[in-house]
C-alpha cells in the first residue's frame, strides 16, 4: 500500500515539474499579448508569415521572433520583406504588408532588435514610445511608407547601434537628441523628406562609421564637428539643399574613405586637404564650387572615383595629378577650366567626356592645343 502511494506521489511530482518547466520556458503572457496586438495592426496577404503565431509559447516557432534563452523574454523581431527564406522562395515573390506599427511593440521591454523592413506598404508613424525600449540595439524600418517625425527623444536609446529608416516618407527635422546615441555605428536616413539642419552636436557620435543622409531636404551647413567622428568611413550628404563651404577638417579624418556631397548648394573653394587624404571616393559634383582645383595631389592620393563636374571651377588641370597613386574614374566636365591637359598617366586612360564642356581645355583626349 505504502509503495503504491509513493509511486503515485512521484508521478504527480514529475507531472508538476514538467508543467512548471513548460510554463517557465514559455514567453510571458504579457509579451505574447503584445506580439498579437502588433500582429493585429498589420496585414500580410500573400506569404502567411503570421500563420505560425499561434499557441502559448511565442519563443518557439513564431516566425521572425527570438527570445533570450535565460529569461525567455522576447529579444528580437526580424521580419524582412525581401529575404531568401524558403517562405519567399515558395511564393516566388517579395513581401508586401500594409497597416501600421502598433505601440504594443514598446511593451517588449527586453527587445534588442526590431526589424520590419522592405514591406513597401506599412504606413503611419514610428511609435513615440520606441524611445522607451531601453535595450534596443537595432531599429531597422527601411523600405516602407512610414511618415511623421523621427521621435524627439530618440537619444534615450543609449544602446542603439543601428538606426535605419531609409526609403520612407519621414519628415520633420533631425532631432538634436540624436547626438546622445553614444553607441550608434550606422545611421541611414536616405530617401525621405527630412528638412532643416544637421545638428551641430553630431560630432558626439564617436562610434559612428556610416552616416547616409542623401535624398532629403536637409539645409544649413556641414557641421565642422563631423570631423570629430574619428571612426567615420562613409559620409553621404548628396541630393540635399546644404549650403556654405566644405569644412577643411573633413580631409584630415583618419578613416574617411567615401565623401558624397553632390547635388547640393555648396560654394567656395575645394579644401586642399580633400585631395591628399585617405578619401578614395570623392563626389563634389553639381554644386557651386569656385576657384582652382588644388594642385596638391601626391602619393597619398588614391581615388577610385573623383567627380567635380558641374561646378564653377577655373584655372588649369593640376599637374600633380600625375603624382597620385591611382586615379580611376575622373570627371572634371562642365566647369570653366582652361589650359593644356598634362601628358602621361593618369590622363592617357581617361575619356574626352572627363574634360568636356569647359572654357578652353585642350590636348589629348580633347582637341590639340
Amino acid at each position: 500500500m505504502g509503495g503504491g502511494v509513493a509511486f503515485y506521489t512521484a508521478q504527480l511530482l514529475l507531472i508538476f515539474l514538467a508543467v512548471s518547466s513548460s510554463v517557465v520556458n514559455c514567453c510571458p503572457p504579457s509579451e505574447r499579448a503584445a506580439l498579437l496586438a502588433f500582429k493585429a495592426a498589420l496585414h500580410e496577404p500573400y506569404l502567411g508569415i503570421f500563420n505560425s503565431w499561434t499557441g502559448n509559447d511565442c519563443c518557439h516557432n513564431w516566425y521572425g521572433v527570438s527570445c533570450d534563452q535565460e529569461t525567455h523574454r522576447v529579444a528580437d523581431i526580424n521580419l524582412r520583406g525581401e529575404s531568401e527564406d524558403p517562405i519567399f522562395q515558395r511564393a516566388h515573390r517579395t513581401g508586401y504588408m500594409t497597416g501600421y506599427i502598433s505601440p504594443a511593440v514598446c511593451k517588449l521591454t527586453r527587445l534588442s532588435s526590431f526589424t520590419l523592413a522592405d514591406w513597401k506598404g506599412i504606413s503611419g508613424e514610428i511609435p513615440r514610445c520606441i524611445s522607451s525600449v531601453p535595450f534596443l540595439r537595432i531599429l531597422d524600418l527601411i523600405g516602407n511608407k512610414l511618415s511623421g517625425d523621427i521621435p524627439r527623444d530618440i537619444g534615450r536609446l543609449h544602446r542603439l547601434a543601428v538606426l535605419n529608416i531609409a526609403d520612407n516618407n519621414i519628415s520633420g527635422t533631425i532631432p538634436p537628441s540624436i547626438a546622445n546615441l553614444s553607441s550608434l555605428m550606422h545611421l541611414d536616413l536616405r530617401n525621405n523628406r527630412i528638412s532643416g539642419p544637421i545638428p551641430g552636436s553630431v560630432g558626439r557620435l564617436r562610434m559612428m562609421s556610416r552616416a547616409l543622409l542623401s535624398r532629403n531636404q536637409i539645409s544649413g551647413t556641414i557641421p565642422s564637428s563631423i570631423s570629430m567622428i574619428y571612426r567615420l568611413a562613409d559620409l553621404d550628404l548628396s541630393m540635399n539643399q546644404i549650403s556654405g563651404m566644405i569644412p577643411a577638417s573633413l580631409g584630415k579624418m583618419a578613416v574617411l574613405a567615401t565623401l558624397n556631397l553632390d547635388f547640393n548648394k555648396l560654394s567656395g573653394p575645394i579644401p586642399p586637404s580633400l585631395m591628399n587624404s585617405g578619401i578614395s571616393n570623392l563626389n563634389l559634383s553639381r554644386n557651386m564650387l569656385e576657384g582652382k582645383i588644388p594642385d596638391v595631389f601626391g602619393p597619398r592620393s588614391y581615388f577610385t572615383a573623383i567627380d567635380l563636374a558641374y561646378n564653377k571651377l577655373s584655372g588649369p588641370i593640376p599637374r600633380t595629378l600625375s603624382a597620385a597613386s591611382y586615379i580611376g574614374h575622373l570627371d572634371f566636365s562642365h566647369n570653366y577650366l582652361c589650359g593644356r591637359i598634362p601628358d602621361g598617366s593618369p590622363f592617357d586612360h581617361l575619356e574626352a567626356s572627363s574634360f568636356a564642356y569647359n572654357k578652353c581645355l585642350c590636348g589629348k583626349p580633347l582637341r590639340a592645343c
